[in-house]
């Protein structure tokens, strides 16, 4: 027989009413038709139902009590995979050449995750290469130009990149009280 349970539930198997913080419930094991089956309850229904009748299910083969917490949120990534990869299109699609080393460095990081597969690659007249790339859901093809980054310069790029996934391709400009640009007046010295 596999011992496999499912993990603790976040509402009552029998109300369906959601655990809260700090609240106290029950859980009770019961032989299921093919492996043991768990099932977590809060204190009304075990009140009214298995404490009275613990043969109500079929006799349960444990029981424990604990206090439910909630889980904490997951910690966010570094860098989240949906703005590098909504980032990538709107670079690709601009086709600017400024943005060829930091369209590299995003399709690098995104195949790293998984996003991506490198599907080829194609020498260049010039003696570069061009990667093929496949997106692993969608199945979208795009390709990207490799820049041959020299090592002392992956620093700024990265830092670039940075700058991107944290502001984006058009930043806001500075905006006054009126919600106008704001003007910067410009002073010559003459003395």
């Amino acid at each position: 027989m596999d011992w496999h349970f499912r993990s603790r539930s976040h509402h009552c198997d029998d109300c369906e009413a959601a655990f809260e913080d700090k609240q106290p419930y029950h859980t009770i094991l019961f032989r299921g038709m093919e492996s043991l089956e768990r099932r977590d309850i809060c204190p009304g229904c075990w009140e009214q139902k298995h404490e009275t009748e613990p043969g109500a299910i079929g006799g349960y083969i444990s029981h424990w009590q604990g206090v439910y917490e909630v889980p904490p949120p997951p910690p966010p990534e570094a860098i989240q995979k949906d703005n590098a990869e909504t980032l990538l299109k709107k670079m690709i699609e601009q086709n600017d050449p400024a943005h060829m080393e930091a369209c590299f460095i995003l399709a690098v990081m995104l195949e790293r995750k998984r996003v991506i597969k490198n599907k080829d690659q194609i020498r260049n007249e010039d003696g570069g290469r061009t990667l093929i790339y496949e997106h692993t859901q969608s199945g979208d093809v795009f390709t990207i130009v490799d820049p041959a980054l020299k090592l002392a310069d992956l620093g700024d790029v990265q830092a670039r990149v940075a700058e991107l996934l944290e502001h984006g391709l058009n930043p806001p400009a500075a905006n006054d009280d009126t919600g106008e640009p704001e003007q910067v007046a410009a002073t010559v010295d003459e003395s």
